[in-house]
């Protein structure tokens, strides 16, 4: 398939918000131990546990490496008591498998229909292992047949480059408004983008995912190995409601790079010139093995079709955290996984998991 000459912002689509109603959830199977060293034999149920969990009220859409490996997952599944009849396996080869960042971006418009978007992956510019997981998109698209877009922008040469962007890096509110970091998006010392500018970014935010804002926060969390991911600090809960992670200790590292993202979302206004509001998150205590600070937050939540999954720390800020998210979701289980394994690859609920919307008809 060609790829369209009208960008997806000109022929209607847009991004639409977590919360929106979804077809389905992708996610990749682990396999590579090296991702979580010490640790690995536990992941496989853990993903399974969350496989079970979202089968009750979605499809998921699950890429494994090979035959065998199907064989084996559906096993584990049928062990955790995973919905057999809402899974779909994909034998598709992947390097790592973090599906929100090297997945595709999903688009709909208001008669219903999907698109996706497939930005340039590169391992989150530190990972020599990336092409296959930058297949996916690709992968993803002809199963669906639906259309789709490679952005791009120009560089002041006059080439054309392919936009590297990861999911985890951006969060939107479905109308229009999109959050993200300029340790991530904008520090020639990460490489993601070097040569483009803030105003090219947002200008390809407009164009191939419907945005007419961009807040930009400034760092990440400690530990968090992708430079800054929005997905560990600042998330929409609503279209004008964002929660902040936020570090009350001054001694703690995190708490000045977090005090001032919470400056900058307390100081943005919506498009109709109000203030958000802006709700604060605590972050559990350090997590930490084998001497290494680890990038647990709250805020790396996943909202599904009636669920919002959690990760938890067995920290007593996890029932805060949790009672928070229940209240902000009323019409939505609230679930806490336990993550201290999880989180020791280096992500978490969120960075496993990519939402595909719903649609009326997908249109090739």
């Amino acid at each position: 398939m060609k790829e369209e000459r009208k960008t997806p912002r000109a022929l209607g689509y847009r991004m639409p918000a977590e919360w929106e109603p979804h077809e389905a959830t992708w996610l990749a199977w682990p396999h590579n131990p090296e991702d979580w060293p010490g640790k690995f034999p536990s992941i496989p149920w853990l993903y399974a546990e969350i496989v079970r969990l979202l089968t009750a009220r979605e499809r998921v859409h699950l890429i494994v490496e090979n035959a065998a490996m199907e064989r084996r997952v559906r096993s584990m599944l049928q062990r955790a008591g995973a919905n057999p009849d809402q899974v779909t396996f994909h034998a598709w080869p992947t390097d790592r498998g973090w599906t929100r960042d090297s997945g595709p971006i999903f688009l709909r418009n208001a008669s219903g229909q999907i698109a996706l978007t497939d930005w340039q992956f590169n391992g989150w510019a530190k990972y020599d292992d990336w092409r296959l997981d930058n297949e996916i998109p690709g992968r993803v698209q002809k199963l669906l047949g639906c259309r789709h877009w490679q952005p791009l922008v120009q560089k002041q040469n006059g080439t054309k480059y392919r936009v590297v962007l990861e999911g985890g890096s951006i969060d939107v509110n479905g109308a229009g408004v999109l959050l993200t970091t300029e340790e991530c998006l904008l520090s020639e010392v990460q490489q993601r983008n070097p040569g483009v500018s803030r105003a090219q970014l947002e200008q390809a935010f407009s164009d191939f995912l419907g945005i007419d804002q961009v807040i930009w926060l400034n760092r990440g969390i400690v530990g968090d190995d992708t430079h800054g991911h929005i997905d560990d600090i600042a998330r929409f809960v609503s279209r004008d409601t964002i929660i902040a992670a936020v570090e009350p200790d001054t001694r703690d590292p995190n708490h000045a790079p977090l005090a001032e993202n919470l400056a900058r979302l307390k100081a943005a206004r919506t498009r109709e010139g109000k203030p958000f509001t802006v709700i604060e998150l605590p972050l559990p205590r350090p997590v930490v093995f084998r001497s290494q600070r680890l990038p647990a937050s709250y805020a790396n939540f996943y909202i599904a079709n009636g669920q919002v999954l959690v990760p938890t720390f067995h920290d007593p800020s996890d029932r805060i955290a949790l009672n928070f998210l229940a209240q902000l979701f009323p019409d939505r289980e609230v679930i806490g996984v336990h993550s201290v394994d999880l989180i020791w690859g280096l992500g978490a609920l969120h960075c496993m998991t990519q939402q595909q919307p719903a649609a009326l008809t997908s249109e090739a």
